[in-house]
């Protein structure tokens, strides 16, 4: 199954739908994580908070690709975006394991194929790196096979990405 995430404006749902099976609009109207657990313990994947965010862990781990779209905020996802993927910390147990000779912790949903960051909007040599290291490092905690990040310099030239 293939899920974007996006941060675009409401315009672009159409074509965002469209190109998956299912897409979640990072919009901003949801509660911030609380740092709980209670999707880690007392109800694996699936926040208290009663919000669009409740059953994220879900979806994203439901997913063989997952694509993100972001505006670049300093080498980093927009907020809208960042508050989405703190809500799916669910997506794994409070138990460890190793993988690939690093302690992470163990997946509640198995492995996935593809993490795919498209990020738009003016971005430094620096910041494109930084991206890059931080997508490469969500794909290996949320175990994904592979990532992938492409830069954009606005947000017309996502639709050919998707």
């Amino acid at each position: 199954m293939k899920v974007i995430i996006y941060d675009l404006d409401s315009r672009y749902d159409e074509m965002i739908r469209a190109g998956c099976d299912r897409a979640f609009a990072a919009d901003g109207r949801y509660a911030p994580c609380q740092g709980c657990f209670g999707c880690w313990t007392k109800h694996p994947a699936e926040c208290f908070m009663k919000d669009r965010l409740k059953q994220i862990c879900r979806l994203i781990g439901q997913a063989d690709e997952l694509v993100i779209v972001t505006k670049n905020l300093y080498g980093g996802y927009s907020t809208a975006v960042k508050n989405v993927l703190d809500r799916s910390i669910g997506t794994s147990t409070p138990f460890s394991t190793y993988r690939g000779g690093q302690m992470h912790h163990t997946l509640r949903y198995g492995r996935h194929d593809l993490w795919k960051v498209i990020v738009y909007g003016e971005t430094s040599e620096a910041e494109k790196e930084t991206f890059r290291y931080l997508a490469g490092r969500n794909a290996v905690n949320d175990g994904f096979a592979r990532s992938e990040v492409i830069f954009v310099p606005n947000c017309e030239e996502v639709e050919a990405l998707i």
